[in-house]
């Protein structure tokens, strides 16, 4: 998440955090709040440790300096005696005695007992070192929470071990007698990647010297907080780097460097990252990974997981993705991801992409990350962007912590150019440190973000303080609420997963508070069950397996500062599942992303009823549906192509649609009734339509212009019910 240098001796920084200027700053200097701290700070986190109620700060120190103890600041808001928003350095007494070359500290509730455990990522750089796990003590721990110990030799399982049944595909030698394993991580990122409910562990490295050449890797949570390499490759490294043509570990294919390939015969696992961040890029409600690298183009893995009905090998497919770095220079250190223009996806906050310009790009819906535009005076050496509303105006704006120099601010004008403004001069005191890592965070409850800066050479860390006094009013967007195809295993409860988007970064909007609501039969009680964050913008509730009837359910999200919303309303029955929307749209050449849908019910028994409807398409064009029964497909269409084939052949397609609406707009549409044209079809299938036959399907249309003159939707499944 840092920019990592080359320090091998104290680096003077000057600061002139003095009084506010003339005008009316929305940040002041805050130093006054916080501890005085000198190290070669790397980054810093925010949590409410001990349960008290407010957000307490976690610095990693060391890097290139050399080993140095991590710190832990206590938020003194609730304490006696204490005020919101003052910090004392609690680490004598609540944090091991650990020093090391600590690259970012990220706080996870990996064992799902309800309080916030630490994850260290450190270098090798100097001396072999491993990745630390510090778990609280509260919760079933049984100990008071806040109180952290280093369990790192536990947590890791089975490193080194590759006999069929663990599949590390780390080499014995790379593991330490102490526990972990010799790396180079800058940054590590987790989520729910396998939706089983807890969250897993996206693990980063950059080589030595940044070299490269080392694989970043996917380690799986056991439910408890035990961590085993994700390998279905099964391949072990003789050392510590991969070489090319070598089986790609967690990613389909193999491994060759700098690959251009989006088909799953190559993947690059090894380039040199110092920034990772993980989301739903392509909205099927799986857990995708974007990568920024020193020296190479960022990469982008896309989760296989609802193509496939399992967790399996992800897909490289960064040059399917959109343009989103430098592809021949580097620099592309790192990134943040947030819905800057309130369209209901993520999108990219590049730092130093292209070259040593930091540049925004927005998501078409479907992962192709276009519309790349290049803010104003940022060509110089960032290290670290942060996504925060800062004016509360509902848009999220960008504070950038700068290495060499004066840290900036961009303000989101919203629509219709989405295109920030800088406010440096009006809005931030003026000093000049070494900023390598930001964070924001509400510290005193006074309804806007405050941002707490990491400087590195001996410089002091930097509170900026928000004077504006602008409540937040903005409720979270709660988009692409789960639609349930049936129970996530035999007799096991029924998967909820829902976007949650707000006027804050996602290490912020993760501590909302989230209610999956449920009630059967159209009664007018409603049951609710907590919803736990699964990484990036998704979330995860479970209804209970023992409910019965028609159920119907929504999500109830609440932020910090009390702003409500509530998702539209789903219903499904058990033992007929709803259809289940998986794999990409293809964009059209017009701009449009069609997405495929059902109503009705699939009967068995009925001769129409069900029919699919797909749009927005091309205006004025042919398209069918096409559809079988042999499973899921995630197959490039074409070389070039944004979309993909999601049905595995052979295939029975419906007659030819035309589209309607108005050439050239995104205002066509098809709609079919398939139980009717089934019936006009005795056997289109090759079988009979019995109960519990599971259909994929599928739309084929014409564009003109797109590599082969055609494209397609996502898919769509659903099972054929009595």
């Amino acid at each position: 998440m840092v920019r990592v240098r080359w320090h091998w001796g104290f680096v003077t920084a000057v600061a002139a955090l003095g009084a506010s200027s003339a005008w009316a700053q929305t940040y002041v200097d805050g130093a006054s709040r916080i501890p005085n701290n000198g190290g070669f700070t790397e980054n810093v986190d925010f949590a409410d440790v001990d349960g008290d109620g407010d957000r307490d700060a976690v610095v990693a120190e060391g890097g290139d300096g050399g080993d140095d103890q991590n710190k832990i600041w206590f938020n003194r808001g609730f304490e006696a005696g204490g005020t919101l928003g003052f910090f004392a350095d609690r680490t004598a007494t609540r944090f091991p005695v650990v020093l090391d070359d600590s690259r970012d500290m990220d706080f996870v509730d990996i064992d799902g007992d309800g309080d916030f455990d630490l994850y260290v990522s450190n270098t090798s750089a100097i001396a072999n070192q491993t990745n630390r796990w510090w778990i609280n003590m509260g919760g079933q721990q049984g100990g008071a929470s806040g109180f952290f110990s280093d369990q790192t030799p536990v947590r890791w399982v089975n490193l080194g071990v590759n006999n069929g049944a663990s599949r590390s595909s780390l080499a014995p030698t790379s593991v330490l007698a102490s526990g972990g394993f010799i790396d180079w991580s800058c940054d590590c990122v987790f989520g729910d990647l396998d939706n089983d409910g807890d969250e897993d562990l996206y693990h980063s490295t950059y080589g030595g010297i940044f070299g490269g050449g080392v694989p970043s890797r996917i380690f799986r949570n056991n439910g408890a907080g035990f961590f085993e390499e994700f390998n279905p490759s099964g391949f072990q490294l003789n050392g510590i780097t991969i070489n090319n043509n070598s089986p790609a570990l967690w990613c389909e294919g193999t491994q060759v460097h700098d690959t251009t390939n989006t088909t799953g015969a190559n993947a690059d696992i090894a380039a040199t990252p110092l920034g990772v961040e993980i989301g739903d890029f392509d909205g099927d409600l799986d857990i995708d990974v974007l990568q920024g690298s020193r020296n190479e183009m960022p990469r982008v893995y896309r989760n296989r997981l609802s193509d496939a009905g399992a967790f399996v090998a992800f897909r490289d497919v960064t040059f399917a993705s959109g343009h989103t770095g430098d592809v021949t220079g580097g620099g592309n250190y790192e990134q943040d991801m947030g819905d800057f223009d309130n369209d209901n996806d993520l999108d990219i906050y590049g730092l130093n992409w292209p070259g040593l310009c930091d540049s925004t790009s927005r998501n078409n819906g479907s992962g192709v990350f276009t519309s790349q535009f290049t803010l104003p005076n940022s060509c110089s050496d960032d290290n670290e962007g942060d996504f925060v509303d800062y004016d509360n105006d509902g848009n999220l704006d960008i504070f950038v912590a700068n290495f060499s120099g004066q840290d900036r601010l961009y303000h989101n004008p919203g629509a219709p150019s989405w295109q920030h403004v800088e406010v440096t001069n009006s809005d931030l005191p003026v000093y000049s440190l070494t900023g390598l890592g930001c964070d924001g965070s509400d510290i005193d409850h006074d309804g806007d973000y405050d941002i707490l800066v990491a400087n590195d050479g001996g410089g002091p860390e930097v509170l900026l303080l928000n004077t504006n006094q602008i409540p937040d009013t903005t409720a979270p967007r709660l988009a692409f609420l789960e639609q349930v195809t049936g129970p996530s295993s035999p007799g096991g409860p029924y998967v909820v997963r829902v976007h949650v988007y707000d006027n804050s970064s996602w290490d912020v909007a993760r501590y909302d508070t989230l209610q999956l609501e449920y009630s059967t039969n159209g009664g007018a009680n409603w049951s609710s069950v907590a919803m736990r964050f699964s990484g990036g913008q998704l979330f995860r509730g479970e209804i209970p397996a023992n409910v019965s009837g028609v159920i119907d359910y929504r999500v109830r999200a609440t932020d910090e500062h009390g702003n409500v919303a509530v998702s539209v309303q789903k219903t499904f029955t058990p033992g007929c599942p709803a259809p289940q929307s998986y794999c990409t749209s293809g964009t059209s050449v017009a701009g449009c992303v069609p997405v495929i849908s059902a109503s009705g019910v699939p009967s068995a028994a009925a001769s129409s009823g069900f029919s699919f409807t797909v749009g927005p398409l091309p205006g004025q064009r042919q398209g069918l549906i096409f559809y079988g029964i042999s499973g899921r497909l995630s197959s490039l269409w074409s070389p070039g192509s944004t979309s993909f084939l999601c049905v595995k052949i052979p295939v029975q397609r419906t007659g030819v649609f035309n589209t309607g609406g108005t050439a050239s707009t995104c205002n066509g549409s098809i709609t079919a009734d398939w139980l009717a044209f089934m019936a006009a079809n005795p056997g289109a299938l090759g079988q009979p339509l019995v109960p519990g036959l599971v259909v994929d399907a599928q739309c084929w249309f014409r564009d003109p212009g797109a590599p082969t003159n055609t494209n397609l939707s996502n898919g769509l499944e659903f099972a054929v019910c009595p």
